[in-house]
């Protein structure tokens, strides 16, 4: 018999023997799981994230652009569009190859500079101002409008308008004035009078005997000057019609009395041409900044009139961060 003959006869015997296999062997799971229940998936394993420099510089950055847009958005509410133009702002007044340049610092800050003409009991009183927002706030001496029962303002185009006085601060010698009705005007730029040094190139507008828009240059003479002025309201150029702000300097007194009610404020001196109805006008630094406002100057002892009351090259004027430092309090209706 032969070996396959062996193997069907055992297939046919009906033998309980079964073919050898070869795959492994299974084994059953012990204890076996519990039956199957829908939605009983485990989550998916999610990996930590961790933050790092790269991220959280982002997330800072996100951040800060919040807020610096905040915080541009409530400036903008909070001052308005009548803002004050200053030195430190990214409109440039005198191109940086005309610095110096007399003629086009005049270009530039003249549309900025007012006559002044107010009406007292007494007379009249001309003087000069500077615009120092777009709808009309001018800033000029306390002297030239104090006591008025009207102002008129000319700007250097020929426009009139009536103003009124804000608020006044005796003590500094300024006031702020505000045009009715007007719009679109060209505010100069404040300068930083702080910087100021002696021998500094300046240029000085105004209204000399009402002629709008007078312009003289010099240079700064001296800093820190004590200069003397009234705080009679009644003390003004109307009075006695000679056109002259009375002050003192180094214990003396020039222009006229005084009086008896005086104040005394730090001035720059300056070798600019300062003639009556200069008062109130803009002192400017080579770069077109307003570093201070014209108030007083030095004529003649024996002048018997304003025509003769010519200027000598001795004027002072109120540094411009007095004038800022005093400006909220005008604006409210008096000084400090």
């Amino acid at each position: 018999m032969v070996a396959g003959d062996s193997l069907l006869m055992t297939e046919s015997q009906g033998t309980h023997e079964q073919p050898h296999s070869f795959s492994a062997p299974v084994h059953p799971e012990w204890p076996p799981p519990p039956p199957y229940q829908p939605g009983t998936e485990p989550a998916p394993h999610r990996k930590k994230r961790t933050r790092g420099p790269v991220g959280l510089l982002a997330a800072v950055a996100i951040v800060a652009a919040a807020v610096g847009g905040g915080t541009a958005y409530a400036f903008q509410e909070l001052t308005g569009k009548d803002t004050v133009a200053t030195a430190g702002s990214s409109t440039t007044v005198v191109p940086a190859g005309k610095r110096g340049d007399v003629a086009a610092i005049a270009a530039a800050v003249s549309p900025s500079v007012v006559e002044i003409n107010a009406s007292l009991a007494d007379g009249s009183s001309t003087g000069s101002g500077v615009i120092i927002t777009s709808g009309g706030e001018i800033v000029t001496n306390n002297h030239v409008v104090s006591g008025a029962s009207s102002i008129k303002v000319r700007t250097s185009e020929g426009k009139s308008y009536t103003a009124e006085v804000v608020g006044t601060d005796s003590s500094k010698d300024l006031a702020l004035i505000k045009l009715r009705g007007a719009s679109g005007l060209k505010p100069a730029a404040l300068g930083d009078s702080s910087g100021v040094q002696v021998g500094d190139t300046v240029v000085a507008i105004g209204s000399p005997e009402g002629l709008t828009g007078t312009v003289t240059s010099g240079i700064v003479s001296a800093l820190d000057r004590d200069v003397t002025v009234s705080t009679d309201e009644n003390q003004g150029q109307g009075q006695g019609g000679d056109g002259q702000w009375p002050f003192q300097f180094g214990g003396r007194q020039f222009n006229g009395d005084t009086g008896s009610s005086t104040t005394t404020y730090k001035a720059i001196q300056t070798d600019a041409s300062l003639n009556p109805g200069n008062s109130g006008g803009a002192l400017i630094d080579a770069s077109g900044h307003v570093i201070g406002i014209n108030s007083a100057m030095y004529s003649s002892a024996q002048a018997s009139s304003s025509s003769d009351a010519g200027s000598i090259g001795l004027g002072f004027a109120i540094p411009i961060d007095t004038v800022r430092s005093d400006l909220a309090k005008l604006r409210a209706g008096s000084g400090s």
